[in-house]
């Protein structure tokens, strides 16, 4: 057991549900994940994400994408939303230093996004220049629903367990 998980498994279902949704934006998976402990170490941790993961229904797919800003809204990085905030600006770094036209064409191609699949655009953007996430943006316009929507929550799950390996106990 690593200090993480002893520290997660000591956590009251309240305190634990709450450091869940800073990984994760939706109620139905954080729920989840604090009735899955105790867990015996991180892999035990990685794998209760994912079983949550794979029995979550869309509703909470889409409740986790709505937690994210959108790729490159400066406006959207000072986001309400408490549990990803303190992330989403490390994890967009690359967007920092975009030029206004590569940063207008994200703003276009967010738009487009959402008009396309009525959700937002979601990306791993960790380690990724704006270039590379408009390149991924633009591609991803042409995929059929359900496809985007399995890319989507893929990219969701890698976004949550990197968030996952940077809990530490408080």
């Amino acid at each position: 057991m690593t200090d993480r998980t002893r520290w997660l498994n000591g956590l009251t279902p309240d305190a634990a549900r709450e450091q869940f949704c800073r990984c994760c934006g939706a109620t139905w998976w954080c729920d989840q994940m604090a009735a899955s402990r105790p867990f015996a170490d991180e892999r035990a941790l990685a794998t209760a994400a994912d079983a949550a993961f794979d029995a979550m229904p869309r509703d909470a797919w889409l409740e986790a994408f709505t937690s994210h800003p959108k790729i490159g809204d400066v406006d959207s990085l000072r986001m309400k939303f408490a549990g990803n905030k303190e992330w989403s600006g490390g994890e967009q770094a690359g967007v920092s230093t975009a030029d206004e036209a590569t940063i207008q064409r994200l703003a276009d191609g967010n738009d487009a996004y959402a008009a396309r699949f009525g959700y937002l655009f979601i990306v791993c953007a960790t380690g990724k220049s704006a270039t590379e996430m408009l390149a991924i943006l633009e591609g991803r316009l042409g995929n059929d629903d359900a496809t985007e929507f399995s890319i989507a929550a893929g990219e969701q799950r890698k976004i949550t367990h990197l968030r996952l390996a940077k809990l530490e106990p408080q």
